[in-house]
């Protein structure tokens, strides 16, 4: 660990008296589902706060087309989904979490409906399709592909109407403020048009969501720059199973255009992957062909690629019905004809990229971090649902689940009004650098392209290491730096993030899960059927 990211608690001068202070009994950053979420049930006995660096819609659930799975069928059984589970998390969920996560979906589906979201419907009820690693159909959608933006439209209506809940945009939260017991206080923040602002909270909820933009290739939208697990990281909290980071097999490839998911529902209603030569080869790496775990997916198309040196495989959708692949996949339909692709002729050229990370920061059963007052729900957080492999659409489920437990944690605390805050004088001040200053949207660039060559789908100890001497020399001159916009503080929240991801990589020798190792292709339940924990 370098010296300046080891000693630098907060990024920016803090002055408590000075600053401008807002006051509020929760602050919930993120305007995900999981951040939406639990805003609103918080709000049932507390006022709350919730902010996000950009517009409300700025999230990953915004983008999510995937759907939430659920057991909402007769045919299928809570026992099913969890054991489907606890089969794609290879060995490391937490099965209590598990059971947990899972009964709760059918309840909270249903009262989503009560909202009004607008989910696809088989007659009377909610229709659901089947994907991979799911041994029945139980992944609920609307609008056809455009499930998160449904299910987050109806969260931000809910929101708006509760007088109890306050919404503040365009804020980019820089640090967690502690207390000399490490405490957590509420955060220094950035507001675009007051400048820096301190929130004073009883309690604190982060749902930040992911990491997708340390990768040069992503699905993820601009703002997944892991400020969550910088930010906890800093505060002192542990951070657990962070070289667990999912990607997703299929986005569309265009050269110069920005990636964007390919749905494996299409693959779960019968597209399939073909390499350069035209050829179906999913057979050849696993029984379930193209329904088969996200990370095995991933590797064949890897695989595929680097033996034939191109640059993407092939998604074949000719065989669908045109009307129906309009209807069923709206969204995917407009962008492929953006690109004047047309599904009746054209193959639709996809490679993987980054797309979700699975671990985050370490939460119990009832969202409490390791921090006091501080809680973590939806992707930033690391529950033990998902272990070492995402099952697909489990994450919205996990973020509407922890987003209604974080909620009624702080909404039952005896302790979570702003009345009940002391707040302590915080006075920090950062000597000046006489190194010279990087520019930081370089820095950025270079380090997106050496986690995705490094630390990306296939790992092994040199790059990994190489990696981490690479980081640790930006750092030198980012980290001792006092930015003063949130473009230099995401990078230092990369910097940060990127080396604790790739610290956890090299310490789990084996592979397991979507972490695989080239030089310990094997998995090893003897020394590592555990979590890794990181913390400063």
């Amino acid at each position: 660990m370098t010296t300046q990211l080891a000693s630098r608690r907060y990024l920016v001068d803090i002055d408590s008296i000075s600053a401008q202070q807002l006051f509020t009994d929760c602050l919930v950053i993120g305007t995900g589902i999981a951040g939406l979420r639990a805003a609103i049930e918080t709000a049932e006995h507390r006022n709350v706060i919730i902010v996000c660096k950009g517009k409300v819609k700025d999230s990953n659930t915004f983008k999510a087309q995937g759907g939430i799975a659920s057991v909402l069928d007769e045919a299928d059984t809570f026992e099913s989904h969890i054991a489907d589970t606890l089969k794609t998390g290879c060995g490391i969920c937490d099965e209590d979490v598990v059971d947990l996560v899972v009964r709760q979906g059918p309840e909270l589906i249903e009262q989503l409906l009560g909202w009004d979201t607008e989910f696809d419907l088989a007659g009377s009820r909610v229709a659901t399709t089947l994907e991979g690693g799911h041994s029945h159909p139980r992944v609920a959608h609307a609008h056809g592909d455009e499930t998160g933006r449904i299910i987050a439209e109806a969260l931000i209506r809910k929101v708006r109407q509760n007088s109890n809940i306050r919404i503040l945009e365009d804020f980019y939260s820089i640090d967690l403020l502690t207390n000399h017991e490490n405490k957590c206080m509420g955060v220094i923040g950035w507001d675009n048009q007051r400048g820096p602002q301190v929130i004073w909270a009883a309690k604190t909820i982060l749902a930040t969501g992911g990491v997708g933009r340390l990768y040069r290739e992503t699905t993820n939208p601009e703002g997944a720059t892991a400020d969550g697990i910088a930010m906890a990281y800093r505060a002192g909290a542990v951070m657990q199973d962070l070289e667990f980071v999912q990607f997703h097999p299929t986005t569309l490839y265009i050269a110069g255009a920005t990636r964007a998911l390919i749905t494996e529902t299409l693959r779960g209603e019968g597209a399939v992957l073909l390499n350069n030569k035209g050829r179906q080869f999913m057979k050849d790496y696993h029984e379930a062909a193209e329904l088969a775990p996200r990370d095995v997916v991933s590797r064949a198309i890897l695989d595929q690629m680097r033996k034939s040196e191109s640059t993407h495989v092939h998604l074949d959708v000719r065989h669908f019905d045109k009307a129906y692949f309009a209807k069923r996949f709206p969204w995917i339909n407009e962008l492929l004809g953006s690109f004047d692709i047309d599904i009746g002729k054209d193959l639709v050229p996809v490679r993987p990229s980054a797309h979700y990370m699975i671990g985050g920061v370490k939460t119990d059963n009832s969202a409490r971090t390791s921090i006091d007052n501080l809680y973590a729900c939806g992707e930033i957080a690391s529950t033990g649902l998902h272990g070492a492999n995402r099952l697909g659409s489990n994450s919205l489920l996990e973020g509407l689940v922890f987003g209604k437990i974080a909620g009624q944690a702080v909404s039952k605390s005896t302790k979570a009004t702003a009345a009940h805050l002391k707040h302590p004088l915080i006075k920090y001040q950062i000597a000046p650098s006489d190194r010279t200053r990087l520019d930081a949207d370089d820095v950025r660039n270079s380090l997106r392209a050496l986690m995705w060559r490094n630390v990306g789908i296939t790992r092994s100890d040199q790059p990994l290491s190489e990696a981490q001497e690479i980081i640790r020399f930006w750092q030198r001159y980012v980290m001792d730096k006092v930015f003063d916009s949130p473009e230099g503080w995401e990078c230092q929240n990369m910097l940060t993030a990127s080396l604790l991801i790739t610290q956890s990589a090299q310490k789990r020798q084996e592979s397991r899960g979507v972490h695989f190792r080239r030089d310990f292709p094997d998995t090893d339940n003897e020394h590592f059927k555990k979590h890794i924990e990181l913390t400063r």
